[in-house]
């Protein structure tokens, strides 16, 4: 970013007030003090620099609860960039004083915007799709949360019950079933006949599998778990609120797909194999463009994919899964993985660490891991996912 104006303002932004500090080129302040997060203050303290001349505004956060500042003073013709949390705190070590304030803070974002515009990233479109998509993923986080509810209450009454059709909660027979018949008590009172008919209207081909699995797993409990009778009366309900939780994650992903397409690394992220708009939303909240991480290696242990060494002395040595790390991208990762595997480059990686005797879930985080790389090189160089080419036959002799 140029460095061509005459005012760099530092916002350190909060949820009810922010605080500002605006800089001359030659360090002078020109303004320090706390800032009501108000369209009518933000626009007066604006105006008020311009006649310095050309206004930078800086944030450390441009969405949530500083996208107000952005918008107001994109509106008003100001540039807006943004100082990303790592760099700020790099920097911030470089100035005397351990001392955590606002104002501090404030004085770091606009001595950097001042000192080292190279450390600043623009606000553009691409930050605002991720605003939006911010709110939307969040939702749809909040709306996947309704079918836990289901799988746990069957836990506490029917464990045998919930390993049948927990996995298929979301599945229309489930849920009708469920809706129908209730919980345990009213599901084994529908009878296998009733059942096999709800079960093949919504699910013609695994109809009669799926009902036989929940026959067997009635027949493995025989007492009757207090609660039980209430669940047959919450359980309904449940399913029905499950259904319309499931229509309308069913709009928010078209509406995520929507705002995902105005953001430049989408076609990047969505190139690869098993990476579809969820992953690629959540991925995008919580990477950006991967310009915060030093390598592939560094994006990994964030993400908690990376296997952690442990030694001490001679007794204790070797690597162990990541206990730490960001949820929600780890998530992400094994789930992207676990789609891929329908991918035949990373089937036959993941065959080869089966085959090593690595268990299901570790062969997942091992290509996870793997897949890090590749993702890391495509969010830095802007590049779509190129799949392999196949090895050359060799000629018979």
């Amino acid at each position: 970013m140029s460095n061509t104006f005459s005012v760099f303002l530092g916002l350190d932004v909060g949820k009810d007030a922010h605080h500002a500090v605006g800089l001359a080129p030659d360090g002078k302040r020109l303004h320090d003090g706390p800032l009501p997060n108000s369209e009518p203050t933000l626009r007066a303290l604006f105006d008020k620099l311009t006649a310095h001349g050309t206004l930078l505004v800086v944030v450390d956060q441009p969405a949530t609860i500083g996208a107000l500042p952005v918008a107001v003073a994109r509106a008003a013709g100001h540039q807006v960039a943004y100082l990303p949390g790592l760099a700020m705190r790099r920097i911030a070590d470089l100035y005397p004083g351990r001392a955590k304030t606002d104002a501090r803070d404030a004085f770091v974002i606009a001595d950097a915007a001042r000192s080292l515009p190279h450390t600043l990233r623009p606000v553009d479109v691409g930050d605002e799709a991720l605003a939006e998509l911010e709110v939307l993923v969040g939702f749809d986080d909040d709306l996947a949360g309704e079918a836990t509810r289901i799988r746990g209450l069957l836990t506490g009454i029917h464990p045998a019950l919930e390993h049948a059709i927990g996995p298929r909660i979301s599945h229309p027979a489930v849920l009708e079933i469920l809706s129908r018949c209730g919980g345990p008590s009213g599901i084994a009172k529908a009878g296998r006949r009733k059942l096999t008919a709800i079960a093949k209207a919504h699910a013609p081909r695994i109809g009669e599998k799926l009902v036989e699995a929940i026959m067997t797993a009635l027949g493995e409990q025989t007492v009757t778990v207090p609660g039980t009778a209430a669940a047959d009366t919450v359980l309904p309900r449940l399913a029905d609120s499950l259904k319309t939780v499931l229509q309308q994650r069913k709009q928010v992903a078209e509406q995520v797909e929507g705002i995902l397409d105005a953001h430049p690394l989408a076609g990047v992220l969505t190139s690869m194999p098993g990476i579809g708009v969820r992953t690629a939303a959540r991925i995008l909240l919580e990477v950006g463009d991967a310009s915060n991480f030093a390598s592939s290696g560094h994006l990994a242990a964030y993400a908690g994919i990376a296997p952690v060494t442990r030694s001490s002395g001679t007794s204790i040595k070797g690597e162990h899964p990541a206990r730490t790390g960001n949820r929600q991208l780890k998530r992400a990762f094994f789930l992207a993985a676990f789609a891929a595997l329908a991918d035949p480059v990373s089937r036959a990686y993941y065959d080869r660490k089966r085959a090593e005797g690595t268990k299901h879930n570790a062969a997942l985080i091992c290509l996870a891991r793997r897949r890090c790389d590749v993702l890391y090189a495509m969010l830095r160089n802007g590049t779509h996912y190129r799949h392999p080419e196949p090895a050359p036959v060799p000629s018979a002799a």
